[in-house]
């Protein structure tokens, strides 16, 4: 077991008391904590050397741009990418995402061409998709989950045709914790000739990512899940692909030249970030990479598997409890049910003894329909997680069953 109990004190709201108890924040799958170093960078870019980046000549402004171009150099690292120039900032995940469906997918769908997707992707990694096909006239397919959340890569391989244009998947599953065969499904779509989407957000919080082995042509991900602040994410893609997409936004610093005829563009990653960019946020995402590569990504995905393993046992002993999702070697989430409660009660009352779970559909709706539920309660670990909490939850659940019976 790996123990990384000492990093807790780091990170400042995990100090303070909710409805008069210790805060347990078990919802780091929806936005994670913010260490100290994290919340100083930020502070020392705004009262140190805030600037406009890449467009002055001052000190102010090359402190700037140094910062915020450094963070593409730490991304590159993070995730093996083979250049820094790869990387493009976002407002998120979700932004991401809508590139790459509306310029690369709006360069290369045609009709009668075919999208495949997971039945437990996040909405993110639906809707956008499904907006270029209603315009394009393309079809989208949707791979299931077996009854426990596992995946099976001969069905989704069965599902990859000759008309496959994209597959778009999630790492992991932000409901489920299910870890999908990412190099296998690499593989299987450029077979077919078809372009490998990864949805990043609840992989590279938990563990190592190469998407140089993974071989995948996108990968994306927010920074607010990775211990960093909100309003900045990471669209990973092969160069041959970002240079032959066309901007998805125009303005400021995505131009080479502009006259009122016509312009003419930047290449990659400048292309993709017209305007003003969150400057603040991708420093403040610099500091959250050296966070965790400070610790060491095996080291956490170590730390949060063995949590994982201790929160299906402790669980297991409440009555009534339903796991949804056993996949074997499933990362970051634990998603339940109880007979006697629904989901959004269960969150409710576990919150009055300061234990904050997510209840929903988590935005994955279609993975709820399919599964047959309206919605699950949901624990997800971070860096900062200890067996504490998790006694902390299940102690929680036992005022639930005693309200409810």
């Amino acid at each position: 077991m790996v123990s990384l109990d000492h990093i807790r004190g780091q990170f400042p709201i995990l100090e303070r008391e909710v409805h008069g108890q210790k805060l347990v924040y078990l919802d780091s799958a929806a936005s994670s904590q913010k260490p100290q170093v994290v919340l100083d960078a930020m502070a020392t870019a705004y009262t140190r050397s805030y600037a406009n980046v890449h467009r002055g000549l001052h000190t102010l402004s090359e402190e700037s741009t140094d910062a915020y171009e450094n963070t593409r150099k730490k991304v590159q690292g993070l995730i093996n990418a083979p250049s820094h120039d790869e990387v493009v900032f976002t407002s998120g995940a979700t932004m991401s995402l809508n590139i790459i469906a509306r310029s690369w997918g709006g360069a290369n769908l045609t009709a009668g061409d075919e999208i495949l997707i997971s039945v437990a992707d996040h909405h993110a990694n639906i809707v956008p998709w499904q907006m270029i096909a209603q315009e394009k006239g393309a079809i989208i397919k949707a791979a299931p989950v077996n009854p426990d959340g596992s995946v099976s890569l001969e069905v989704i391989t069965s599902m990859i045709t000759d008309r496959t244009r994209v597959v778009a998947m999630p790492h992991v599953s932000n409901v489920l914790g299910t870890v999908y065969p990412v190099e296998d499904i690499a593989k299987a779509a450029h077979a077919k000739g078809a372009v490998f989407v990864l949805d990043g957000c609840q992989g590279v919080v938990h563990m190592p990512v190469d998407v140089q082995a993974i071989d995948c042509d996108f990968y994306v991900f927010s920074g607010h899940k990775l211990y960093g602040p909100s309003g900045i994410g990471v669209l990973w893609g092969k160069m041959a692909l970002l240079e032959d997409m066309p901007p998805f936004l125009g303005g400021g610093d995505m131009i080479d030249r502009v006259s009122i005829e016509s312009s003419t563009y930047a290449p990659p990653p400048q292309r993709f970030e017209a305007g003003t960019p969150p400057i603040v946020e991708t420093i403040g995402l610099g500091a959250a990479i050296d966070f965790v590569q400070s610790i060491g990504m095996d080291s956490i995905r170590d730390h949060e598997l063995e949590l994982l393993n201790y929160a299906h046992q402790q669980l297991a002993s409440v009555d009534g409890l339903e796991f949804i999702g056993t996949a074997p070697g499933k990362s970051g989430v634990v998603s339940f049910t109880l007979d006697c409660a629904h989901p959004h009660d269960i969150s409710t009352i576990v919150d009055r003894k300061g234990v904050a779970i997510r209840a929903g559909h988590h935005c994955a709706q279609p993975l709820m329909d399919f599964m047959g539920l309206p919605s699950t309660a949901r624990a997800s670990v971070g860096v900062y997680t200890n067996r504490a909490d998790i006694d902390a939850l299940v102690g929680a659940l036992g005022t639930v069953r005693k309200i409810f019976g």
